[in-house]
């Protein structure tokens, strides 16, 4: 079994030697190829083309596509929420059971994608300077596409082979190419398989069965899709395109020989007609058409930046039976047939195929090809972005690929997210979704900002508290609250003396400089006795700092008393009493639709500067808070609220924290420069159904194209656009509605659970 594996010696930064040559592969990500626009698709067929025309013409390349199946364990592993044996156990089973109801009829398979460099070098030094020089190459051309190449090192190549050789097995150790040599095991061990049996037309590894087959014609037009439909099978299966660049000078020289070995046949031809009389005679068609072919390749490769390479298309694909083998051959076949092109199964030829199609870096098949670049650059193996980070949040399926999109926004460069779309789109439903995953799998801490009261239903049903804030509510929250880990690492009285000048600035209008110190002063002495205790006992509230405002010998004093009346001896006191909830609960969901115009300025106030120092407490602590903003443009309309979330947006990941906004006005939103800052500088986006005027503001934002609006266009609700880290990704996302989740969830009236 070692032996039919043409690897002779390995290295522990991914080279390998096969034969003579040496041999080294890189990773490459998808791009948004198929859902891209003309124009789009051109500048993506033309970069690719600046790629194939990169490589080495003293060096073959072999581009594969690897069809992976996911392993359930896997995936369970990585998405299904574990039971904990708590009161939410129910709610865990009822999400479990959507996944995988979800995810049963989706498309199982992965598909990765590598280029391998092979070189004949007389050392192993050699080559590591030649694939230094040349990977440098491959990641600018790969990212000049918007593709992420990464050279893989010796765990990661090998895996590709045991994943091929031993499909759905989990491998009993982690291969140690240091620990192997010393206990003098052949790492072949870890990725070959029990037995593998050749026959004339198809394989078998341990049971399993496989066909290599090979592109025997190509068509004389190419469909860019030809690659992706052929991989579109949902089977284990793995194609390779090899790639053999052809100097320019030799081959502008062999095409001139070429065309003028095709002249010289026109001319005798001529002549023997000459000879007959017959000089009116027309050169035969398909004289004529050699010599314009000819004429035209010399042309692409002389005037038009183009090369010759010469190509072969492999590809191998396993069944778990006989019949169903060959039923898959068939429809591969089919494709090829669509396309005008014929694929063949290679005859006694089984073992040098399967050699070939692998990433080994070796060819045995000489069928091979003449092609220029463009030619090359039509069987392009990009056709749609996908996300699926390890350990991340179900956000739908990718409407292309039909795949999982599980993305992890802790791993991004920052977590803040908006989610955009007109009323009934699914905005509410989408953050629910994500709130649920976060309560029910992680400890971290979940802060609500609910303008519309669209969150307590499900905030009560996790464990939470709903502190509703207005004149006329039972709950209150002291405006004057303070602990110990108050603020930023600074003393917590510097801290509360910003917020008070900010509060008195809601309450009075802009302060002068005597007001501003008579209030800093009065903060000091009011806070002086409880910070002695070491902020043990009641807090002070604003019914104290009045009294001791009025205690004051200066006219300010009694000015700054008078104006704060209202909201502190008056009607609207609600935050000038102690606080009666519990503020310290995991999930808090702050709901001030009641607050009212005249509280609102004040509210708002009370509310960000408990959340902000939720965050900071948190972050003292290890602990992550997730904060979700509803009707986010309404917080716009006041300057401190304003001011505040922007730089919330720019420093809460120093502060372990992340943010979502959610809106239905964007064209609102988009008017004030602070929002459009945070929604520019923001990693992770859910775009729902948009308004006209709305598309059209975020195609100019996020260069969205024209196709990839249809998928924000007159669609359902739940379904729309991810970007994530400049990946932009058609999903669709549906919840059933037979479930207690989906009652806790849904905004509309006549579907909620009543409480």
């Amino acid at each position: 079994m070692q032996d039919a594996i043409p690897i002779r010696r390995i290295w522990s930064d991914g080279i390998f030697l096969c034969g003579n040559q040496y041999s080294k592969t890189w990773s490459f990500t998808d791009i948004n190829y198929a859902i891209a626009g003309k124009g789009d698709k051109t500048a993506m067929f033309l970069d690719y083309s600046e790629l194939l025309n990169a490589l080495d013409s003293g060096a073959s390349a072999k581009i594969t596509l690897c069809n992976r199946r996911v392993n359930k364990a896997e995936f369970e592993r990585s998405v299904l929420l574990p039971m904990k044996g708590d009161t939410l156990d129910e709610y865990r089973r009822e999400f479990n059971e959507m996944l995988l109801a979800q995810t049963a009829g989706s498309n199982s398979i992965v598909r990765e994608r590598y280029l391998t460099v092979s070189v004949v070098k007389r050392s192993i030094d050699e080559a590591r300077v030649y694939f230094a020089r040349v990977g440098t190459d491959l990641v600018t051309h790969f990212a000049a596409l918007s593709s992420v190449a990464a050279e893989l090192p010796v765990n990661d190549r090998l895996r590709i082979f045991r994943d091929f050789f031993k499909v759905g097995q989990e491998p009993a150790f982690e291969f140690n190419i240091a620990e192997n040599a010393k206990r003098g095991q052949h790492f072949k061990d870890w990725l070959c398989p029990d037995s593998m049996e050749f026959a004339a037309d198809h394989f078998k590894i341990d049971g399993r069965f496989g066909r290599v087959l090979y592109l025997q014609d190509f068509a004389s037009y190419l469909k860019d899709s030809f690659v992706s439909e052929l991989c579109d099978l949902d089977r284990d299966l793995m194609l390779s395109i090899d790639i053999l660049p052809v100097p320019t000078d030799e081959a502008a020289r062999q095409l001139q020989n070429t065309l003028l070995g095709v002249e010289t046949n026109a001319a005798n031809w001529q002549r023997r007609q000459n000879a007959n009389n017959n000089f009116s005679a027309a050169i035969p068609y398909d004289m004529e058409l050699q010599r314009k072919e000819t004429k035209e390749m010399l042309d692409d490769l002389t005037t038009r930046d183009q090369r010759m390479m010469f190509g072969l298309v492999t590809l191998v694909h396993l069944a778990d039976s006989k019949r169903q083998l060959d039923s898959d051959t068939e429809t591969l076949l089919s494709v090829g047939r669509k396309h005008l092109c014929q694929l063949s199964t290679l005859r006694w030829q089984q073992r040098d195929g399967l050699d070939t199609v692998l990433p080994y870096g070796v060819r045995r098949i000489q069928a091979l090809r003449t092609l220029t670049t463009e030619s090359t650059a039509v069987l392009i193996p990009f056709r749609a972005q996908e996300i699926m980070q390890a350990g991340g949040i179900y956000y739908g399926q990718n409407a292309v690929s039909k795949n999982r999109i599980v993305a992890d926004r802790r791993l991004l460069l920052n977590g803040n997210s908006f989610r955009l779309g007109v009323s009934g789109s699914g905005k509410s439903m989408s953050a629910k979704e994500e709130i649920v995953q976060i309560a029910l799998a992680t400890e971290d801490d979940i802060l609500i900002l609910d303008p519309e009261s669209e969150f307590g239903h499900l905030t009560r049903a996790l464990g939470g508290e709903v502190i509703q804030i207005s004149a006329a509510s039972d709950t209150h929250i002291n405006a004057l609250d303070m602990d110990k880990e108050y603020g930023d690492d600074r003393n917590p009285i510097i801290a509360k003396s910003e917020f008070v000048l900010s509060l008195f600035e809601q309450l009075a209008g802009s302060l002068t400089a005597a007001e501003k110190s008579i209030l800093g002063r009065c903060t000091e002495l009011l806070y002086k006795p409880y910070l002695d205790r070491g902020c043990t006992g009641t807090p002070p509230t604003l019914k104290d700092f009045y009294r001791l405002l009025k205690m004051q010998p200066e006219t300010e004093a009694q000015g700054l008393a008078l104006s704060s009346e209202l909201f502190i001896t008056g009607t609207l006191n609600t935050f000038a009493r102690h606080t009666n909830v519990n503020t310290r609960a995991r999930i808090i969901d702050y709901d001030i639709r009641e607050l009212g115009e005249q509280l609102m300025p004040l509210g708002m106030l009370v509310t960000l500067d408990a959340i902000y120092n939720r965050v900071i407490q948190n972050w003292k602590a290890g602990r992550r808070t997730w904060i979700v903003c509803d009707e986010f443009y309404l917080l716009f309309r006041y300057e401190y609220s304003s001011n505040f979330f922007y730089k919330l947006w720019k420093r809460i990941r120093k502060y372990n924290g992340l943010i979502t906004g959610l809106t239905q006005n964007v064209d609102e939103l988009l008017r004030s420069d602070t929002a459009r800052l945070m929604l520019a500088n923001s990693e992770f986006l859910i775009m729902l159904n948009q308004s006209a005027t709305d598309r059209g503001e975020l195609a100019k934002l996020l260069n969205i194209s024209d196709t990839q609006l249809g998928y924000i266009t007159n669609v359902p609700a739940g379904c729309g656009l991810i970007r994530c880290a400049g990946n932009l990704v058609p999903f669709t996302n549906s919840f059933p509605t037979d479930t207690k989740l989906y009652r806790l969830m849904t905004t509309k009236p006549d579907e909620r659970l009543k409480e």
